[in-house]
């Protein structure tokens, strides 16, 4: 399927999404929602993928939402304004939607960024697993600069990667967190001289992801996420519940052979998609 805002690659049981509008600096218009939507549903439902990569092209890791898509948030003046609210929270819903798709994907998103990471671009980086960047990469909470609060994502995943304090000053004043500081504070894994430096260890992690069992993956990735928003036992409970029902013993004897042999294991992968429903 051909997308206008992104070219979508899999190659060696990883997936990579690169943002393909340079020239407007990847400014997120009105198909981008839906088409990140889309591309998740698809790799959730196919089978070989194991890792995800999100990158961008030009000068601009993403410039956020385009100006097109919130002039159409303006009232109906011939609504009342209950109506009109109820509106823009729908609205707001389905921005939310894009960046829980990619939060929900099965298997662990990596993003790349270079240059300016802007308003959603910020809320698009929260919700993925592990983040890298170059040197140049600024970061911005841009929604504090156009006189509105960030509603889809950062106020809600960012103070869980950084500290509270800095979260709500980048949140109150919408200035700039450079490369260093991003590293400093953790937001981001590791910071690279080049995009191309970036790209190729971003997708050599990626290709160590893939070559462990799958479920494994999966299964910690349940884990982690569940145990933020929850106690410590909880988080074992649900970890009792998981390995009881989804331990692969045949990933086990794989992984022990492998290593009794000095080769590399060689996982199955994980089911497609079974389930259809509707017509």
């Amino acid at each position: 399927m051909k997308y206008k805002t992104l070219d979508l690659s899999i190659t060696n049981r990883v997936a990579h999404m690169k943002f393909n509008r340079p020239d407007e600096l990847n400014t997120m218009i009105p198909e981008f929602w839906s088409e990140i939507i889309n591309v998740c549903e698809k790799l959730n439902e196919t089978s070989e993928v194991r890792a995800t990569i999100i990158s961008s092209s030009g000068r601009y890791f993403t410039a956020g939402m385009d100006l097109s898509v919130l002039m159409g948030w303006g009232p109906d003046l011939k609504a009342d304004s209950a109506r009109n609210a109820e509106r823009v929270y729908r609205t707001v819903y389905k921005v939310q939607e894009t960046f829980n798709a990619i939060a929900s994907l099965r298997m662990p998103v990596l993003v790349a960024v270079q240059g300016g990471c802007l308003g959603g671009g910020v809320d698009l980086i929260s919700a993925c697993d592990m983040r890298y960047c170059t040197k140049d990469a600024t970061f911005c909470i841009q929604e504090i600069n156009i006189g509105m609060a960030a509603d889809a994502g950062t106020l809600q995943r960012l103070p869980k990667l950084i500290p509270m304090g800095l979260m709500k000053e980048l949140a109150y004043t919408g200035r700039r967190l450079e490369a260093g500081e991003a590293k400093d504070c953790g937001l981001v894994n590791r910071v690279y001289q080049s995009q191309e430096e970036m790209l190729e260890d971003v997708e050599s992690i990626a290709a160590e992801i893939a070559k462990r069992s799958p479920m494994a993956v999966y299964g910690s990735k349940k884990a982690i996420d569940y145990s933020i928003d929850h106690t410590i036992a909880e988080s074992l409970d649900h970890m009792a519940i998981l390995q009881s029902g989804m331990v692969s013993h045949a990933d086990i004897m794989t992984a022990v052979q492998a290593r009794a042999t000095k080769s590399d294991p060689d996982f199955r992968d994980m089911l497609s998609d079974p389930v259809k429903i509707g017509s």
